[in-house]
């Protein structure tokens, strides 16, 4: 499967954006759904993941009751809308798709076999 992320850009503290993650291929459903984020000078973080079938959904303390992922299998997308930002919030979003995660491994970069390119999230003060 490939993925293309998009719906980044520059936002003030307290705004809103929803970030996209479009999938070719078949069997997007049966991929668990994950997104990340790496700063600069950072190493790359778990934000949120959503299980295939549109199941159960996980969260990063430090986006937990600012972010929602959810996805549309019929039109093979995940998104990621992400309300009250913080300039700590500015990173480079990463979508990813799994076949091989289980619900102890949806945080851990390493069991996600497909990558997007990124959007970069930009959040001023």
């Amino acid at each position: 499967v490939q993925l293309q992320a998009s719906g980044g850009g520059l936002v003030q503290a307290g705004g809103s954006l929803r970030l996209s993650c479009a999938a070719s291929g078949r069997s997007f459903s049966s991929y668990d759904m994950g997104w990340f984020r790496q700063a600069p000078g950072k190493e790359r973080e778990f934000v949120a993941a959503i299980r295939k079938y549109g199941g159960s959904t996980y969260y990063a303390d430090s986006v937990k009751g600012r972010f929602t992922i959810s996805r549309d299998n019929a039109q093979n997308t995940a998104y990621l809308q992400m309300n009250s930002l913080k300039p700590e919030d500015t990173a480079v979003y990463y979508c990813a798709a799994s076949t091989r995660t289980i619900v102890t491994t949806l945080g851990r970069s390493q069991f996600y076999d497909y990558w997007g390119q990124g959007t970069l999230v930009t959040v001023s003060s």
